[in-house]
């Protein structure tokens, strides 16, 4: 006995009613809105034409803008990619939105534009989103000092994760105005995240800090740093790690993180070098002497072509008069700085020696004594020298 046909369930006719009337619905009421607003339709539909054609010309003009110069060489390109980037979809359902409200457009058919309109703003805004962040980011890293690294080929990298973040919160938005519950779906993209941010917070925090080094620019690549005992030249500065060259000439490389929560001197961005010198004058130099040693020192310097920034005494030392002299060397070059220490050095030392100033040194006499407590002089003792006349013999 054939077995009998499978009766169709009461919840599928019934889905399949509501879509069957529902279409009905669309066009009849459809056919009626032509019939009584024709002429309004008809304009509407002019008006729509024209804004398509006016959004048209906007992207063609961002695509022109783009086109001037290879790359990104400032925020019009940055702008202009972005407005190149814009869709049909979202063209047309602009221009549906905007002079829907005028043709007296049914309730379903307004419904639909405008459901069909907040899919195409979420996702091209997203779109719009993503170009301006990665234009920006691609612009600091081809300006100056960052041609050529490694971090430009970490874009690929970063687009993605910019790409996921957008789309995810553009399809939360789209959901939520359908009257759908997004809850559940923004705690699963929550725990999600939180699991792959710690699964790779050490990727992200050095991430996170190149992209820092980029948008605050401590230092670029080329310039002089200085941190903790370390002073070099940065090379690269990459995705995780940033390359110095020592100028003991090893290379060495630090985590982007590690190394911003460093205290970092950028040498390169100084105008001058300050130079300090310590000289010490013997205690029985005459005072008018030393009341003239600080012009002195000043005009040594000045002699060098430096710019003297302190010269004056400093305090009584163990040995000497203690003096301070500050002087600049302009520029941020410390072989040359040290060429002229060494010049104004030698000028002090000149000059010294002219004026019969001495520069004095430590010492120390050591004194001991015999069993008896008779001291014992550390140098021989001079014997008094007895004269001999030939005449009347030894006096």
């Amino acid at each position: 006995m054939p077995s009998p046909s499978p009766t169709p369930s009461p919840v599928h006719t019934l889905s399949q009613a509501q879509i069957q009337q529902n279409a009905q619905l669309f066009v009849s009421q459809s056919r009626i809105w032509l019939e009584a607003h024709w002429l309004q339709v008809l304009i509407a539909f002019g008006i729509g034409a024209a804004i398509v054609a006016l959004l048209h010309w906007v992207r063609r003009w961002g695509i022109k803008l783009c086109a001037r110069k290879p790359g990104i060489t400032g925020w019009g390109s940055i702008i202009g990619r972005a407005v190149a980037r814009t869709g049909n979809f979202f063209i047309v359902m602009t221009s549906a939105k905007l002079v829907s409200g005028y043709a007296y457009a049914p309730e379903v058919i307004e419904n639909t534009v405008r459901f069909l309109f907040t899919i195409a703003a979420a996702f091209q805004a997203a779109i719009w989103a993503r170009e301006l962040i990665l234009g920006a980011i691609e612009y600091r890293t081809q300006s100056e000092g960052y041609q050529g690294e490694s971090l430009l080929n970490a874009l690929g990298l970063i687009r993605v994760l910019i790409s996921f973040a957008l789309f995810a919160i553009a399809l939360v938005v789209v959901l939520s105005n359908v009257g759908v519950n997004v809850t559940g779906l923004v705690a699963g993209l929550g725990v999600g995240g939180i699991a792959i941010g710690l699964a790779a917070q050490g990727i992200f925090a050095d991430l996170f800090a190149a992209l820092s080094i980029i948008f605050d620019r401590p230092f670029r690549r080329g310039d002089k740093v200085q941190y903790d005992s370390t002073i070099g030249v940065i090379e690269t500065i990459g995705l995780k790690s940033t390359r110095i060259r020592a100028f003991t000439g090893e290379q060495r490389i630090i985590s982007n993180r590690n190394l911003l929560d460093k205290e970092i001197q950028n040498i390169s961005n100084r105008d001058h070098v300050r130079i300090q010198l310590d000289i010490g004058v013997a205690y029985e130099t005459p005072p008018e002497k030393l009341e003239a040693l600080p012009e002195m020192l000043s005009a040594i310097v000045a002699e060098t072509g430096m710019t003297v920034a302190r010269a004056s005494f400093e305090g009584f030392g163990g040995s000497s008069v203690d003096f301070k002299l500050w002087f600049d060397v302009p520029g941020d070059d410390w072989p040359s700085a040290h060429k002229a220490r060494d010049k104004v050095i030698i000028g002090i030392l000149r000059r010294f020696a002219e004026e019969g100033l001495s520069i004095p040194f430590p010492t120390q006499t050591t004194y001991t004594a015999g069993p008896d407590g008779t001291l014992i002089m550390p140098y021989p003792e001079v014997q008094p020298v007895r004269r001999v006349d030939k005449d009347e013999g030894e006096r």
